[in-house]
């Protein structure tokens, strides 16, 4: 049984698309995807039949920032801002947090810690409701901002380099590295397991996220200072557009400075989101996943067009973390497909 497991997780990880969605996209997509794949079997079933919704929409809260107000503090927590021991000291609860910075403050440097649990009781509730549209959503979204909690530049002020002259590392360490690198990767994470303490742990990912940005930083300023700046990047042509892009190279040599750092934050993430779904699961009493209804509603459906419509039109700018465009990829909408994604190079 590991063995057919093993093969499974390692023919996903060859057939999986490698064009270059942004941790990007290419890394979220390729995070719930995986995830799917160490459930129980009371629940892989069910996961496994719509792995493609899962899988495809798992991108829409990075579609959302351009639409939604109020998305985007949803996806890091810039915890300098607080202090040097902020990691240490902030309140892991919302309401006490709020008690002591105000809300205003807290979205204004975001939340993610905070907006994992609160979807965790949402899908919970779904669960609980048997909304076959609600728990096909939730988990899409919430193994979204899991996998952002995992990123060390989700944790910072400095979330681009901005403030240190190493502007582009964002994407960089979250979508060139996974794109590039991520097929020789393991990531045969074992099965889920039940969370016991979900506010807590959300923390944890920040923690754990927060705790590498120094070497984040650092090594690629010292790997810069090695490298010609026509060693450090080359060019690159996708669909039509050339873009300039950190060279294979460098890229290479960074990775190895980091020491399986990625592998580690996306093995991490992969966990994570199917431990949350399970422990959601669980925490509805365990229904019969079989009993759902066997497609998305139409009501969803639209729901997911007039999103797109939204996102297209959206009147948000989100914080940089690297160049946009857009390029026509199909939407999964169940039965029915179409529609745009972002990609950030």
């Amino acid at each position: 049984m590991a063995f057919r497991q093993i093969a499974v997780l390692l023919l996903l990880t060859i057939l999986l698309p490698l064009t270059g969605y942004s941790w990007g996209f290419f890394a979220h997509q390729r995070i719930n995807r995986l995830a799917v794949f160490t459930l129980p079997p009371e629940m892989v079933g069910f996961y496994k039949k719509h792995i493609r919704y899962i899988t495809e929409n798992a991108v829409n809260p990075d579609r959302r920032r351009y639409a939604v107000a109020g998305e985007a503090p949803r996806h890091y927590i810039d915890l300098d801002v607080y202090g040097d021991s902020a990691l240490y000291l902030m309140p892991r609860f919302w309401q006490q947090a709020v008690e002591r910075y105000g809300e205003d403050t807290l979205m204004a440097h975001g939340i993610v810690p905070w907006h994992i649990n609160r979807m965790k009781f949402q899908l919970t509730q779904a669960f609980k409701d048997r909304d076959l549209d609600r728990i096909l959503r939730l988990s899409a979204d919430m193994g979204h901002y899991i996998a952002d909690a995992c990123v060390p530049l989700h944790t910072t002020h400095n979330y681009n380099g901005q403030l240190t002259g190493q502007r582009g590392i964002h994407a960089f360490w979250e979508t060139r590295l996974p794109e590039m690198l991520s097929d020789n990767y393991d990531f045969f994470v074992g099965q889920a397991t039940y969370i016991e303490q979900p506010q807590l742990k959300a923390w944890d990912l920040v923690a754990s996220a927060h705790l590498a940005l120094d070497s984040v930083l650092r090594f690629e300023r010292d790997l810069t200072r090695e490298f010609d700046e026509d060693k450090k990047y080359s060019y690159e042509v996708r669909g039509n557009v050339t873009n300039r892009v950190y060279s294979r190279e460098f890229s290479e040599a960074y990775h190895r400075r980091l020491n399986g750092q990625v592998e580690r934050q996306m093995r991490l993430a992969i966990h994570t989101v199917a431990s949350y779904w399970y422990t959601a699961w669980v925490d509805a009493g365990q229904p019969d996943l079989r009993m759902l209804a066997s497609d998305i509603s139409e009501e969803e459906r639209q729901r997911l067009k007039m999103e797109e419509k939204e996102y297209e039109q959206g009147p948000h700018k989100p914080r940089e973390e690297g160049e946009t465009r857009l390029e026509r990829q199909p939407l999964y909408l169940g039965k029915e497909q179409h529609g745009f994604v972002l990609e950030r190079i």
